[in-house]
């Protein structure tokens, strides 16, 4: 501890544009882990501390509140580095893929494993910049394998589609069980 003379000595360290957000975000999000404690656990005094329901989670939040707060002391006593909105903006980019498959997971009750598996493909296929028909095609098989391995093959039990009732009786079944 010698070699550091002042306490901005000790946090300096060198970090990415993004960190002071990231710091207040997981400050922010274990303090309001920590505040729900009470309502998550059973809170009861008999027997040893260390085997009520709530002892454990509390250190384990309680630690990682402390340590966003050190992080956040360290993210304000760096130095700034320009570019912090446009790494943000990366990081909302990336959230749109989590998007894309939470819409996949919500259509795939309604029209099934096999359309809304092709629909996803094609469509992120075109996202990702390539419009010509092979690229699409490609999609469109890759998407069509993945469900025959999936539901004939493996046998995973995956929603049919409410689309599928609409579909005549020999066929309904088939395409329920294998597609």
């Amino acid at each position: 501890m010698a070699q550091y003379t002042t306490l901005k000595a000790l946090f300096k360290r060198y970090r990415r544009p993004g960190d002071i957000v990231f710091a207040w975000a997981f400050l922010a999000i274990s303090v309001f882990l920590l505040s729900q404690l009470a309502n998550e656990t059973a809170i009861n005094s008999s027997g040893k501390l260390y085997a009520r329901p709530y002892f454990w989670p509390a250190i384990s939040l309680s630690g990682m509140a402390l340590f966003a707060a050190l992080h956040l002391v360290g993210s304000i006593l760096s130095e700034r580095i320009e570019g912090r909105w446009r790494e943000i903006l990366f990081w909302v980019r990336s959230i749109e893929y989590a998007l894309w498959f939470l819409a996949y997971a919500m259509i795939v009750p309604t029209i099934g494993y096999l359309l809304s598996s092709i629909i996803l493909l094609v469509l992120l296929v075109i996202r990702v910049g390539y419009y010509d028909k092979k690229s699409i095609g490609y999609a469109a098989l890759a998407a069509l394998v993945i469900v025959v391995i999936f539901k004939a093959f493996l046998r995973v039990k995956l929603p049919s589609g409410a689309v599928y009732e609409y579909l005549p009786d020999a066929i309904r079944q088939f395409m329920m069980v294998n597609f």
